[in-house]
């Protein structure tokens, strides 16, 4: 099959590279598995981890609309507003941790200094504060854009996943980067509303 032609087109489903977290991470919100993230998939990924309708809106919006046309490189513009997943290594923005390569994959030095780095009360997990400190000193001249995606993706993730303390442990951040903390939300909200 043509890299060209996509797994919609074709009935395949799409299945993220092993190595590729960032690929991994983004799949979960491809709801119907063909490759392609369409901001009615954002939005009911998003309600499927437990935002609420307004945060759900906002994000499919501001993820599909920042994220589409650096994911479709070489095609025009869609008001679909399409992400494809085996691209999502062209949207990654500046002010990151850098725990995610240049292709999407995982380095495992890079999220280790985060802990090294900012975590100070708890040696595995983050304050709220520390998240601050975190978000403060990766923050790049220059880069409004990826300073607020950075700020929102951890100010969502502290929201969902902080526990009784507001502590956001290392398991849980790591398992965000590999996309199985999605999951995990969903099956857990899904296991609340069984009788």
């Amino acid at each position: 099959m043509s890299s060209s032609v996509s797994s919609a087109s074709t009935g395949a489903k799409f299945v993220p590279e092993e190595d590729n977290f960032l690929q991994r991470h983004v799949a979960f919100f491809d709801r119907n598995k063909d490759g392609i993230v369409y901001p009615s998939e954002t939005y009911q990924g998003f309600r499927a981890i437990g935002c609420g309708y307004l945060l759900s809106a906002f994000a499919s919006v501001f993820i599909n609309l920042g994220l589409s046309s650096k994911t479709r490189p070489g095609k025009g513009f869609s008001w679909s507003f399409p992400i494809e997943v085996k691209n999502i290594h062209l949207a990654k923005h500046g002010s990151d941790s850098g725990v995610y390569d240049k292709d999407g994959r995982f380095v495992a030095s890079k999220f280790e200094e985060i802990f090294v780095k900012h975590a100070k009360t708890h040696p595995d997990a983050l304050t709220n504060e520390e998240l601050k400190q975190l978000l403060n000193s990766n923050k790049e001249a220059n880069d409004r854009k990826g300073a607020i995606a950075s700020y929102t993706e951890w100010k969502i993730l502290h929201y969902l996943c902080k526990d009784k303390n507001g502590l956001l442990h290392k398991d849980t951040v790591r398992a965000v980067y590999d996309g199985s903390l999605f999951e995990k939300l969903e099956k857990q909200r899904a296991s609340k509303k069984d009788p």
